[in-house]
This record gives C-alpha cells, structure tokens and sequence, in this order.
C-alpha cells in the first residue's frame, strides 16, 4: 500500500549496521513511530529523529511488556487492557508514557483485540503528535512482561481449569491457535464454552465433544482439523466418529 502511493519503504536486516543507521538518519526525520516493529532500536537510531522515536503499544503498561502484549492480557484474565504511546529508549517498552487508552477484554479473542487496538492506536498517536510528546515515567510496581508465544504454549493441558483453558482459546485465536492431539490428528479449537460438572481430564465427556479439564468441561464451538477449513463442532463430528471416552493422546 505504501509502495502503491509513492512512500519509499526500507526494510532492513537489522538497524544495528551503521549503514543502516546512515540511510535512516539521512531521512532527517522530525518523529518516528513505532508499532509491533519486532526489533530493538538502537540508541543510534534512537537519536536520530529530532523529537525522537514513539511507540504505539498494545497494552497498559508497565503492564505487558513485550512481543505478545494482547495474548498475555487475554490469558491472565485481565479485565481490560488498552494502547500506550510511549517515547522509546534503549530498555524493553520502558519509556515514558504519553497517552494511553483503556478498553474491555471481555470475551474477545486476540484477533478482535488487535483490530480495537489498532484503532485506538490510530486515534492516540495523532493526537500524540499534535502535543509535546511529552510522558511520564513509568512506575516502578506493576511491571509484568509478555514473552513470545511459541506453538508448544499452544498445546492445551487439559490438567488445567476449564476457565484458564477457555482464555487461551481465545488468546490463541487467530494463531497458533489452541491445539491438542486425538488419534494422531492435530485439532484445533478456536472457539469453545466452559461446561460446569466433573469429568475426566482430556476425555471426551459427551456427544458434543466436551472435554474433561482439572474443573469442569470445555465444550468446542468452532474447530479445525489439519489442512481443514474451520467449522462448528457439529459438523466435524458428521464426518469423524469422536464418542464419549475419547481420550486426547498424551504429550
């Protein structure tokens, strides 16, 4: 899209190369803004713009800093989390904070997080902007991080409550997407409902596919086999016979 309205795009390696480093400050930037860039600035680079580098981070930090703000904020079962703009320094998401938003998570998914998000995002680095780019520090309590989510994460305990369970199916939504294994098969489940009740952990309890956690039941409502497109659990139980006592294959 860039590229299409005559916006010169770089995408450099890394910004650690001095020639890198050359080609970005010969740009004579007034403000560079940052968002889910998935490298480290250095104070180089840092330096170079004459009102410095912004970042526009999908959470409320201190708490969150990190790779995978949104997921971790989902799977904690925080309440809400939001966008900070924030002027950048050399640490990890520790600059000053200069705007930030709050919205609800809810029983969103990471996907719809991202679109809100972004959004919000838009809406705060513009008026950001406008102002002094001015921030205040951030506290020292509170401070929680976000490390990359990795497709073994992914991989669903059953030992665990169906609560917790359910918030990773949705933190995982759209990918990795939550996973587990049933008869050799890879299954993702990228909706569910928590079931009340006592069951036997990772066995199917019914002929709704509700399966048996450390407390209570998790009951798919949107699912995918491997190399498969999405769909309800009804219709991936018409074509792959899955009765009650199923149990899921060991890790």
């Amino acid at each position: 899209r860039s590229e299409a309205l005559g916006i010169a795009v770089h995408t450099p390696r890394t910004l650690r190369d001095p020639e890198a480093q050359a080609e970005f400050a010969s740009l004579g930037a007034d403000v560079a803004v940052v968002a889910a860039y998935g490298l480290l600035l250095p104070q180089a680079v840092l330096d170079a713009p004459a009102r410095g580098c912004i970042n526009i981070h999908a959470s409320l930090l201190p708490r969150w800093r990190g790779a995978a703000p949104i997921q971790r904020a989902i799977l904690a079962g925080d309440a809400e989390t939001g966008v900070t703009i924030m002027a950048m320094e050399a640490g990890l998401d520790t600059g000053p904070m200069i705007l930030s938003r709050a919205t609800p998570v809810a029983s969103k998914t990471t996907g719809d997080l991202t679109g809100e998000l972004a959004v919000i995002g838009a809406e705060l680095v513009v008026e950001a902007l406008a102002g002094a780019l001015a921030g205040m520090a951030q506290p020292q309590a509170g401070v929680t991080l976000a490390p990359k989510i990795s497709k073994a994460e992914a991989r669903i305990d059953f030992a665990r409550d169906a609560a917790a369970l359910e918030r990773a199916v949705r933190a995982f939504n759209p990918a990795p997407g939550a996973w587990t294994m049933v008869g050799g098969e890879r299954l993702k489940i990228l909706a569910a409902d928590v079931v009340p009740g006592d069951f036997a952990a990772g066995v199917i309890a019914d002929d709704r596919m509700t399966f048996g956690t450390g407390a209570g039941g998790l009951r798919p409502s949107l699912v995918q086999r491997a190399g498969k497109p999405a769909m309800t659990t009804a219709d991936l139980l018409n074509g792959w016979a899955l009765p009650p006592g199923t149990a899921v294959d060991p890790p």
